[in-house]
This record gives structure tokens, sequence and C-alpha cells, in this order.
């Protein structure tokens, strides 16, 4: 047993980018990450590396904002619209910054994630009902952010412990299989395999 390699703050962020589909990283240097959790919402730019390493070892958070969504205790839609306004910031600090952002969005959130990724349960420290069937925040994302440099916002979400378990991949190549423990406002745990294709 070990501590994971980033802080845990950015592993929740870096782990987004291996939910990214790879065309993404042919032409971007970086892409929006976002980490909610039951105290916080937090947003930030990740910096592929690609260059330095092409199995993303290098990745690292290059810029990012917290909000404690606890101590304001807002409803969903006002929750929704502070987290919008977050990335909507991040991504005009990017153009500023001469950053070529990816036109996606990775989420980790607590809770079972169903296929349409909206959340089955485990939701309930978030601020409103989360988990109701009509909610689904990645639609309601790329309805906000239609688009990031002239293309089509593409946007994913998977449980936050799984995302800060996949900040991890490039240095767990050599394992077959492989876990992750958080602890944070509640506990929770994933389980990796990496599969060769050796039958």
């Amino acid at each position: 047993m070990q501590p994971i390699r980033h802080h845990p703050d950015e592993a929740g962020l870096i782990g987004c980018i291996h939910l990214a589909p790879s065309w993404i990283f042919s032409g971007h240097d970086s892409i929006l990450a976002v980490d909610i959790g039951g105290s916080n919402i937090r947003v930030g730019i990740v910096g592929l590396n690609v260059r330095k390493a092409p199995d993303l070892s290098k990745a690292g958070v290059l810029m990012s904002e917290l909000w404690r969504h606890a101590d304001d205790q807002p409803d969903r839609e006002a929750a929704v619209e502070r987290l919008v306004g977050m990335l909507q910031g991040l991504i005009k600090r990017a153009g500023k910054q001469g950053l070529n952002l990816a036109p996606f969005i990775g989420l980790g959130c607590p809770g079972l994630i169903r296929e349409d990724r909206s959340i089955k349960k485990g939701g309930q420290n978030l601020p409103g009902d989360w988990e109701h069937k009509s909610f689904n925040l990645p639609q309601l994302l790329r309805d906000a952010i239609p688009g990031i440099g002239g293309h089509e916002t593409v946007v994913l979400m998977h449980n936050d412990v799984v995302v800060q378990g996949l900040s991890e991949v490039p240095f767990m190549r050599d394992v077959e299989r492989w876990g992750v423990m958080t602890i944070g406002t509640g506990l929770g745990n994933a389980r990796f395999s990496n599969w060769s294709g050796a039958e």
C-alpha cells in the first residue's frame, strides 16, 4: 500500500485525461477537468505534456479553482450554474495563456453512474437531488458550453474514486491488478485490471 503520486486535490483532475478519447491528444495540449465532492467542487486545466511523456505520466494541473459548496448550501440549479461559470472562466484564462484547450470536459462525481451518465445513487451529499433520473450533468454542461475552440464539446463523467485512481494509470503498466482507496466526505474504493490482450 502506498500513497498516490499526485496530491489528492490534483489526482481527481489529472485522472480525467484517461477518460478522454484518443483523438483529443492530437493537436491539443490541455483539457478541462472537474472533481465534484460532497463539500467542494474543484475545476482545473490539466496539461497533457505528451511531448515530454506520451504515456501522460508528466500530465499536471496548470490552473485550478475551488468552490466549497457546503458553505453556501446552494440548490442544484445554483450549483450547476456556478460550475458552468467556473468552467467558462477557465476557458477564457486558457485562451489568454495561449493554451490549445481540447473540446473535452472530464468529470469525477460521487456515486454509482448510470450508462447515460446520470447518477443512480450515492449523490446524497451533493447540493440538491442529483440522483433524479431527469438530471444529467454531462448533458447540462454540453448545453451550456456547446463548443470549445470551434469544436463540439465532449463531456464524460465517471465515479470520482475511479477518476482519482486513473491518475495512476501510467505508473501501473507493469502490474496485472491494482486498486485505490479514498477518504473524503465519504469512503470509496475502486479496482483496476490491466488487459494485455493476450489469451
